[in-house]
């Protein structure tokens, strides 16, 4: 995929105060980030990295941690829910969770981040990059945008799409967009005032993997399959196509190797696997993973 201007983004560290915490579902927040007089050079899609040496609330796990791994504590990227032509700075954060005899390390940044911050509180991240973006000249090479996302993999796609409906009025959307349960549904209301705004441009599809209860009419139930794949996506080899969502870590291929087995695939394996059954060409798919 052509590159785009993210190539000429300098990255740089800014310090921000969190001006308020929106709690976007029972584990996910949006913590609205004010940096003053800085410039905020980014594009939707980018993503900013925040180093945890800088909590100390934080300290006695980091010194375990990095006794445990025999490393240092590397920085945690987040991906950008605001857009480019907003206001405010914002970032949103789905909760890690451990689980025994699969998770290899319990999380350390995401539960201060989702439960422990509010308005206040001052950090210093470091932004802004990623390839995760459209290219410069999209308007001439598909007027379909479709974008597929499990959990918090919305997050970099609610701002392309924010931003795209703004700026590339040439383009359409098609969002599948997978969870569990809907309360698991981050920006459910924004989702829906965008698809309201925009009939003609914007087309959101929720299918959820377990319980429908509190759900609205028309949601679909189950995986994302290839049918529904098919269904909403008319131009295989004319889209463009932005994926994200959870993939397999190398942790679970760690795990999977003692145990002599293969790592199953997960959310972006799989649908990785279904755009290439129904046709899309893979120079026409851009994807971002997390594990």
């Amino acid at each position: 995929m052509e590159p785009s201007a993210q190539a000429r983004t300098k990255i740089k560290q800014l310090e921000v105060v969190v001006s308020g915490a929106i709690r976007e579902t029972p584990d996910t927040t949006t913590l609205v980030l004010f940096a003053g007089k800085d410039t905020l050079e980014y594009q939707s899609g980018h993503f900013l990295t925040i180093d945890p040496h800088q909590f100390p609330a934080l300290e006695r796990f980091v010194d375990y941690l990095e006794d445990q791994k025999g490393t240092r504590e590397p920085r945690r990227a987040y991906s950008l829910s605001s857009a480019p032509h907003e206001q405010s700075l914002a970032i949103t954060v789905k909760e890690e969770r451990y689980v025994r005899g699969t998770t290899k390390y319990p999380p350390l940044m995401s539960p201060l981040l989702v439960h422990w911050t509010g308005a206040g509180v001052r950090m210093i991240i470091t932004g802004f990059t990623g390839h995760y973006t459209l290219p410069e000249t999209v308007e001439s090479k598909t007027n379909h945008l479709v974008h597929i996302c499990a959990g918090s993999g919305i997050v970099p796609n609610f701002s392309i799409i924010k931003h795209s409906l703004k700026e590339h009025p040439k383009l359409r959307h098609t969002l599948i967009y997978s969870n569990r349960s809907w309360e698991d549904v981050i920006f459910s209301a924004q989702l829906a005032d965008l698809e309201r705004q925009h009939p003609a441009r914007l087309r959101v599809i929720h299918t959820l993997t377990r319980a429908t209860e509190g759900a609205p009419d028309g949601i679909k139930q189950g995986r994302v399959t290839a049918d529904l794949l098919r269904d909403a996506i008319p131009d295989p080899t004319e889209c463009l196509v932005y994926a994200c969502g959870p993939a397999v870590s190398k942790w679970d291929r760690r795990t999977a190797r003692e145990r002599g087995e293969e790592a199953p695939p997960r959310f972006l394996e799989t649908t990785l696997a279904l755009l290439e059954e129904i046709g899309i060409p893979q120079d026409r798919i851009q994807n971002e993973s997390y594990g």
